[in-house]
């Protein structure tokens, strides 16, 4: 019964990674290379209608804040991670975005217009009634799945190209101008850390300065650090997915000469800060309130303080162990 019961999970995982890039796949070849031709001439005449009629920029800093694996669309923050978006939004001078869902080309939530919609409504339904539901693990694969897409040499380049035009036109709808170049920061947490360095490699093309904040990020060597100028990686010491990224991917191996990570390191463009004994999730993780450190914060506060600390150039202040 067991050898069974491994043989058909070994099955469901090999058809869904053979399925995983269907969905990117057909945005670029039904529409992906019109669209993101489009979006660039839109944005550009966007641009130069404000610079004629001298609308001013509202923002001197854009986040962009990508949800982990757990998201069900653009619009579902987890609430155990409402916190930091708050925090986030109460910085001076900083317009934050948070309606990209990183886990479909088209920023289309499982919930919208698709046909799988009504299995995913109602796995959401069980999920929100009981959050430990096996249930929600559906989703937390499916999204995996995509991580692993933006990641692929082969499948990658349409995903994030595709990621990188949703959140241009974000950013456009939050005010941005490119011919401004004002820093834009993408915050990914989980699954959302690797597809901000897949979509960095277009959005760092032009005029845009590229930082990535990582929590508890499982990342490749993505190419799109090469065009990053900074990755701070926020990890916990007791994470394991975030550790499987060292692992799975050969660029970040300590050999790995000249891949985009080694690059990067070498350059002294990314900052590994580990913020203490965190779990990826289930008790004492990032956003744990309940977990008390020995300074008396809990760890969700330790996680935003972080955050926070990298982006007005502060100090990070962690917890032993």
């Amino acid at each position: 019964m067991l050898s069974m019961v491994l043989a058909v999970l070994a099955v469901a995982v090999v058809l869904a990674l053979t399925l995983a890039p269907l969905e990117s796949l057909g945005w670029w070849s039904s529409r992906g290379a019109t669209d993101a031709a489009q979006t660039v001439q839109d944005v550009l005449a966007a641009d130069a209608a404000d610079a004629a009629d001298g609308t001013p920029e509202p923002y001197e800093h854009y986040v962009v804040y990508l949800s982990g694996i757990g998201a069900i669309d653009g619009y579902s923050i987890p609430e155990e991670e409402m916190p930091l978006v708050e925090a986030l939004e109460a910085l001076p001078g900083t317009g934050v975005i948070r309606d990209v869902f990183p886990y479909s080309v088209t920023n289309k939530g499982l919930t919208a217009q698709r046909a799988t919609s009504w299995l995913w409504s109602r796995i959401e339904k069980i999920r929100f009634a009981k959050p430990e539901a096996l249930a929600g693990m559906l989703i937390n694969g499916r999204n995996a799945m995509q991580l692993f897409v933006s990641s692929d040499r082969r499948y990658g380049p349409a995903y994030n190209l595709g990621t990188a035009r949703e959140v241009v036109l974000a950013l456009r709808r939050k005010g941005y101008r490119l011919d401004e170049g004002k820093p834009v920061t993408l915050i990914g947490w989980s699954g959302g850390a690797q597809i901000s360095i897949g979509a960095a490699w277009y959005l760092g093309m032009g005029n845009i300065p590229i930082r990535v904040v990582s929590i508890g990020g499982m990342m490749s060597d993505d190419p799109g650090l090469d065009r990053v100028q900074h990755l701070w990686h926020l990890r916990g010491t007791k994470d394991v997915f975030e550790k499987l990224g060292g692992v799975m991917f050969a660029g970040r191996w300590p050999h790995a000469v000249r891949s985009p990570w080694s690059n990067a390191l070498a350059d002294d463009r990314i900052d590994v800060i580990d913020l203490g004994p965190m779990h990826h999730n289930g008790k004492a993780h990032y956003f744990d309130q309940k977990t008390i450190g020995p300074d008396g914060r809990s760890y969700l506060q330790v996680t935003i303080d972080a955050v926070v600390s990298v982006l007005t150039d502060q100090p990070v202040k962690t917890i032993p162990g």
